[in-house]
C-alpha cells in the first residue's frame, strides 16, 4: 500500500541539525506534517522555515534527557497535532574515547541519552498509536551498534541496546498495528564527531576524516525516505566500507574483528 504522507504527522527528535534536519525537510517535501524537536528553539525554527509548507509544522523544543521535559513535550505534541503517526527517535550523542580512558559517568550519560531517553519517549507515544489503530516507530541506531570498534565502546553498546529493544518491540506489538524500523547510519557528514564525548565528558570539537568523507545528510535522508516508504525494517545507510564490514560480520565475526584491530579507527 502506498504511503500517504499528506495524512501523516511525523515527530522527529534531534531535528535542529544533521540527519534530523535532513529527514524533516525530506518528509515535509513528501507532504507530511512534521513535529520538530531538539534543544535549540532558534535552530528548530530555522529548519521549520526550510521545510515545504512551513506553517503546517510544529516546533517543540525540549531536553530529551530530562524525563519531566519529555513528558511535557509529549503532551504538547498531542495537544497541538492531535495525533502522532510516526516517531523518529533520532536524538543522540556519539563518543570518541578508549574504554580505559572513559569515566563511568560519561558512559552513563551516553547510555541515558542514546538508549533510555529514546525508549522513554517511545513508551509515552505508544498507547496513543495503539488506540488510533497503528503507527510506526523508527529507531536511529548506528553501524557502531552492529560492529564494536575502538573509541566507541559505550556508544556502540547504547546503539546495540536500542537495536535489540526495537526488535523486542516489533515482536510484541506487531499484532496491534505498530511497525518498527531501525536505521543504521554509517559515516554521515554532520557535526556528530564534533559533538562526540571524550573520556572526561568534554566534546571532541573536531570532525573525523571518515565523517568528513561520509554520505551527505541529504543523501542519507533520501535513502531513508525510500526505505521507509517500502516498509523496510532493517535499514543500513552507509558507505561501501561500512556495508562490507556488516556483511563480513554476518559471515565471520572473527575475521572482521581481526580487520578492525589492524585498522586505524579514530
Amino acid at each position: 500500500m502506498k504511503t500517504k504522507y499528506k495524512d501523516l504527522t511525523i515527530w522527529i527528535t534531534g531535528a535542529s541539525s544533521g540527519i534530523g534536519e535532513a529527514l524533516a525537510i525530506a518528509f515535509a517535501k513528501k507532504g507530511a506534517r512534521i513535529i520538530l524537536s531538539g534543544r535549540d528553539q532558534e535552530r528548530l525554527d530555522t529548519v521549520k522555515q526550510s521545510c515545504k509548507r512551513p506553517s503546517t509544522h510544529i516546533v517543540i523544543p525540549f531536553d530529551i534527557s530530562d524525563a519531566s521535559q519529555t513528558k511535557s513535550a509529549y503532551e504538547m505534541a498531542i495537544a497541538q497535532a492531535g495525533k502522532i503517526d510516526w516517531l523518529i527517535n533520532n536524538a543522540g550523542i556519539s563518543q570518541r574515547a578508549l574504554i580505559m580512558d572513559t569515566d563511568e559517568e560519561v558512559e552513563r550519560q551516553i547510555m541515558e541519552i542514546d538508549y533510555f531517553a529514546q525508549t522513554r519517549l517511545t513508551r509515552l507515544v505508544l498507547p496513543d498509536m495503539i488506540t488510533q489503530g497503528g503507527g510506526k516507530v523508527v529507531m536511529v541506531s548506528s553501524v557502531a551498534g552492529l560492529l564494536g570498534t575502538q573509541y566507541r565502546g559505550a556508544y556502540g553498546a547504547a546503539k546495540a541496546a536500542l537495536h535489540m529493544w526495537a526488535n523486542s518491540l516489533r515482536a510484541e506489538l506487531h499484532d496491534q498495528g505498530i511497525e518498527v524500523a531501525t536505521i543504521f547510519p554509517g559515516f554521515i557528514q554532520t557535526n556528530v564527531s564534533i559533538n562526540a564525548l571524550t573520556g572526561d565528558g568534554s566534546a571532541q570539537g573536531t570532525m573525523d576524516d571518515a565523517t568528513k568523507k561520509g554520505l551527505t545528510a541529504t543523501e542519507f535522508a533520501k535513502q531513508v525516505v525510500k526505505a521507509l516508504t517500502k516498509d523496510e525494517e532493517y535499514i543500513i545507510v552507509a558507505g561501501k566500507k561500512e556495508k562490507l564490514a556488516t556483511r563480513v560480520n554476518r559471515v565471520s565475526p572473527p575475521k572482521l574483528y581481526k580487520l578492525i584491530r589492524e585498522s586505524q579507527v579514530t
